[in-house]
């Protein structure tokens, strides 16, 4: 797979992209479209965090599972989809959380590079998905991949906010050093959870007063209307 990925992170990953594990995901991505499978998102955008959040400027990690198998939805960042596509409902009880905790307006898309722009990595575990089949490259290699990422933020960088939602990312919790870094954990803002401890978590004000008391500038967490 020629990787087009942003040259900070190039240069903290370049020895996962020698790794068997790595080259299988793409031998395997190679063969499904070689099949006649539509893979989400398009091979420009799989990479879409790290070209958008750059390794220097990781403030926050928002994990999520898998990307969008819809049409459209998909474009390399967690929980976010292009302008013009409806928001999923887990992005939707995002944006009232976001409401209640600290009164930003519910914005009317769905787009989150605004917050990748100014350092919070949105990862998926998984950077690709077959279409209609949730979960459908969970197995490939990514997770190996990705958690190496999360662990090459804790290892090498200082004070990141790592928000975990739902069991999933709270299983990555072993990878995150506490002692340097902050995690909040919640349930998952998906509607079969969010009223079991999403709604009402605060994370996006605690995020920014953490930040702050480290001296580092706080997330614009507002989304300007299209």
């Amino acid at each position: 797979m020629d990787v087009k990925i942003d040259e900070t992170w190039k240069d903290v990953l370049k020895q996962e992209f020698t790794k068997p594990y790595f080259l299988q995901i793409a031998t395997h991505l190679k063969a499904e479209k070689m099949s006649g499978k539509t893979i989400y998102p398009p091979g420009s955008l799989i990479f879409n965090a790290f070209n958008t959040t750059h390794f220097d400027n990781v403030k926050v990690v928002i994990l999520g599972q898998d990307p969008y198998h819809g049409p459209g939805q998909a474009h390399g960042l967690s929980f976010s989809v292009p302008k013009g596509i409806p928001p999923p409902p887990s992005l939707v009880n995002i944006f009232k959380e976001l409401q209640n905790d600290i009164g930003v307006p519910i914005p009317n898309h769905g787009n989150l590079t605004h917050w990748a722009e100014q350092g919070v990595m949105l990862l998926n575990a998984s950077l690709t998905v077959r279409a209609n089949e949730p979960m459908s490259h969970a197995g490939i290699g990514w997770a190996e991949f990705t958690n190496a990422v999360i662990q090459k933020i804790s290892d090498l960088k200082e004070h990141v906010v790592f928000l975990l939602w739902g069991k999933f990312a709270q299983e990555k919790i072993s990878l995150v050093d506490e002692t340097k870094h902050l995690v909040l954990k919640a349930a998952h803002p998906s509607p079969f959870s969010a009223d079991k401890g999403f709604f009402g978590c605060k994370h996006f004000s605690k995020t920014n007063a953490w930040l702050m008391s480290k001296g580092i500038d706080p997330i614009d967490w507002k989304l300007n209307n299209i």
